[in-house]
């Protein structure tokens, strides 16, 4: 079973919760992928840095979520503000694997978005 069809599987969710937790899912495998393709070069340091707390704010996030956590919409908050620094870092370098990063994070921080606000 996939990951998409076990979030499906659980009753409490609404499918903007599904939907975030798809996102944040695809944002922590798209920050891990760049983060180490970014090892070893000092001017992507910084991006590499971003990478790694948005993969670890965005699994939080998830796992959260799928809980009914109290404690969900704030962290929705810290990861949204997080991939939206991370986007931007991404924008500024020509490598595919931070463009690539940089759209899916914004589709990620416009999710949890609406999850810190709901």
């Amino acid at each position: 079973m996939s990951l998409g069809e076990t979030v499906e599987k659980i009753e409490s969710l609404s499918d903007e919760q599904r939907e975030c937790i798809e996102n944040c899912n695809e944002a922590t495998e798209v920050c891990e992928w760049c983060a180490d393709e970014c090892l070893g070069d000092s001017d992507m340091e910084e991006c590499a840095r971003l990478c790694r707390d948005v993969a670890d704010l965005a699994s939080l996030h998830a796992r959260f979520m799928a809980r009914g956590s109290a404690y969900s919409a704030t962290l929705a908050d810290a990861c949204a503000e997080a991939c939206e620094a991370c986007a931007d870092e991404c924008r500024d370098h020509d490598a595919d694997h931070c463009q690539v990063c940089a759209d899916v994070l914004q589709e990620c921080a416009e999710s949890c978005r609406q999850m810190a606000n709901a």
